[in-house]
């Protein structure tokens, strides 16, 4: 995914009556609009394959990834610039606080695994090519059920970009990168990248949403 699964704005007043993306389809049946609901649109892809089925995480997980629908960046000068300065984070976690506490739950502090994914893709490279493995690899990475959000921007003038994940555990990053498309963008970064690096982080959220920071992970 940009090869990133290869280690792989509301205001800040946003509320929990902020609504996340989910799927539901006209002319379903009571059962298949209730497993609809169940569906959240996570990344740029709004298929099917590309949903995350939010009966495979816990609620707190649950809360996170919805909360996560609202990020976005805060400059145009995001590929180059500090990553937590770079995003919305505090109107995310700000929504994550207000709908844990709407809805009477008691979150604990955890954390999650966070990939950052910096890239320089020259002018000779393909990017429907680029965008074709892409949403290959990002499909079977949906498949492990633990990859919360999905975002990545636009080359700028320089062909400079950032992709990034936020999954539930490392452990889920590990089955999430090793598919066949997945290997075939692995394969083509050479040619398709003039320059790219991964950065590895830790969100971690502390109890009662009273708290978070991003800092890097070590192992």
């Amino acid at each position: 995914m940009q090869n990133l699964l290869r280690a792989v704005s509301l205001p800040n007043n946003a509320s929990a009556q902020s609504q996340p993306p989910i799927v539901k389809p006209n002319g379903t049946t009571h059962e298949e609009s209730r497993a609809t609901e169940d569906l959240l649109v996570v990344s740029p892809y709004t298929s099917r394959a590309h949903l995350l089925d939010l009966t495979l995480l816990n609620h707190a997980q649950v809360l996170l990834a919805k909360a996560l629908t609202i990020l976005s960046p805060l400059t145009d000068a995001y590929a180059t610039s500090p990553y937590i300065s770079s995003f919305n984070w505090e109107a995310v976690v700000s929504l994550l606080a207000a709908t844990a506490r709407t809805g009477g739950f008691a979150w604990k502090e955890q954390f999650f695994y966070v990939i950052i994914f910096r890239s320089q893709v020259p002018p000779s490279t393909n990017r429907s090519d680029l965008a074709a493995l892409d949403m290959r690899a990002h499909a079977e990475a949906m498949a492990s059920g633990g990859l919360l959000k999905y975002w990545f921007g636009t080359p700028d003038a320089d062909g400079r970009n950032l992709a990034t994940c936020i999954w539930r555990r490392r452990e889920d990053a590990q089955p999430g990168s090793g598919g066949d498309g997945h290997r075939a963008a692995m394969r083509a970064t050479i040619n398709m990248y003039s320059e790219w690096h991964v950065e590895r982080h830790k969100l971690v959220v502390g109890d009662n949403v009273e708290s978070w920071d991003i800092t890097p992970w070590t192992d």
